[in-house]
């Protein structure tokens, strides 16, 4: 297990679509842990594997007090409702935006094991279920090339939350 450096905006990995994951072995495994061990570091409670230099679609979300999980190949099924939600992104760091998001996500995907999942949140549920219903939108955003500023007008939206954060230019998006 290992902590990797998270890739920043403008970095070409974090715009790829990412590839399918054809076969569930111990590499996954391998970096599903290392993707859990470089979230916490962070301070995250998702990460995609671009966001660590690796173009699949693997995500890993850690809800507070929660065990992590993962999620291979993982889509959005269903979308009901929207809302605006603060959000950031360990990719971005020192920066927050009100972004829209659904109200209720229904996402399906790939357990470690190889099995069909399906995980359905909505902020109807509470903040747990609210925050699971943004992370799953969020982290599968990720390995479809997109970041939360591209659902922005403008980077002008964004508060800047760290003094020591770089300046963020509209090339970046």
């Amino acid at each position: 297990m290992a902590v990797h450096p998270i890739r920043l905006v403008g970095d070409p990995v974090l715009r790829m679509k990412a590839r399918r994951v054809t076969k569930i072995d111990d590499s996954i495994r391998a970096l599903v842990r290392d993707m859990i061990d470089s979230m916490y570091a962070a301070h995250g409670v998702g990460i995609a594997a671009p966001q660590i230099g690796v173009p699949l679609r693997v995500i890993v979300i850690g809800l507070p007090d929660e065990e992590p999980f993962a999620l291979v190949n993982p889509e959005i099924v269903k979308r009901e409702g929207q809302r605006r939600v603060e959000e950031g992104c360990l990719s971005i760091p020192g920066y927050r935006a009100l972004v829209p998001r659904s109200v209720t996500v229904v996402a399906r995907g790939l357990d470690l094991q190889g099995r069909m999942v399906r995980i359905k949140a909505s902020a109807k549920g509470g903040d747990r279920d609210a925050l699971l219903a943004q992370a799953l939108e969020h982290e599968v955003d990720h390995i479809n090339g997109i970041l939360y500023i591209d659902h922005l007008e403008s980077l002008d939206e964004l508060q800047k939350i760290d003094r020591d954060a770089p300046e963020l230019e509209e090339e970046t998006r």
